[in-house]
């Protein structure tokens, strides 16, 4: 455990216990792991601090077991789509020892509104923008989003306090229709060649990928595909209408 307990104490250094300390101290000692450093790792950290990649990453184990449990199966697509994400965003040498925390956390029951109230309480707003859609991903992994997933997605914005256009906005960049492109940039197939070039530049800002710089360089990367997805519709609009 010593290798990889660096990141698990210090990536929830804001969590100070509460729900999510709980959840992950219980499936730590479900691993039957030495959880005697538990509480005194967790001295030295303060609510307020600023959130890291660290404390996305252990709050979305979390949110991976409450959308991957909605239709009541586990699909080995969306358990790959999560290790693929480890490896990604952690690296590979310690992505198989969070799976085996991740399927620990998926045995339990755990109260998802308290958990998301934690976390609306300690990241910033961009950062949760890229929860919901980073959830999107992990529910697209077998190919077609699950109705009952995007229940519990859209149930988990409203605890983060995601508004209903930018939950529209993010939904959109996974489904592929005719309107798609408009919602992405929360407007409508009406709206004037100025009211699309001023959301435009609306969505740019608000899904910049500097806006989670903080959350480190591989997020960062990971939030290119919302500002892709702003750009992609835009020029789509912008062709069909002949904006120039």
């Amino acid at each position: 455990m010593a290798g990889w307990s660096k990141w698990l104490w210090g990536g929830m250094g804001w969590a100070m216990f509460g729900p999510i300390g709980g959840i992950m101290g219980y499936a730590l000692g479900s691993m039957s792991e030495n959880t005697r450093g538990f509480q005194s790792n967790y001295q030295g950290f303060s609510r307020g601090a600023p959130t890291k990649g660290g404390d996305f990453g252990s709050a979305l184990l979390i949110l991976f077991a409450a959308v991957m449990k909605a239709d009541g199966e586990l699909k080995k697509s969306e358990l790959e789509f999560v290790k693929t994400f480890f490896i990604k965003q952690f690296g590979r040498n310690f992505a198989q020892d969070r799976i085996r925390l991740f399927q620990e956390i998926l045995k339990q029951d755990f109260p998802l509104k308290d958990v998301c109230l934690q976390i609306k309480a300690n990241m910033d707003h961009p950062a949760r923008l890229q929860m919901i859609h980073v959830l999107f991903g992990l529910s697209q992994a077998d190919g077609h989003v699950h109705p009952l997933e995007v229940k519990v997605i859209h149930t988990i914005a409203n605890y983060l306090g995601i508004s209903a256009n930018d939950f529209e906005s993010i939904q959109a960049m996974f489904y592929k229709n005719t309107t798609a492109a408009y919602k992405i940039l929360e407007i409508t197939p009406d709206s004037t060649d100025s009211e699309v070039k001023k959301s435009f530049r609306k969505m740019a800002s608000k899904f910049h990928p500097d806006k989670v710089h903080h959350l480190g360089e591989e997020f960062q990367k990971m939030a290119e595909e919302k500002f892709k997805s702003v750009n992609d519709a835009y020029q789509q609009i912008k062709k069909e209408r002949g904006i120039n």
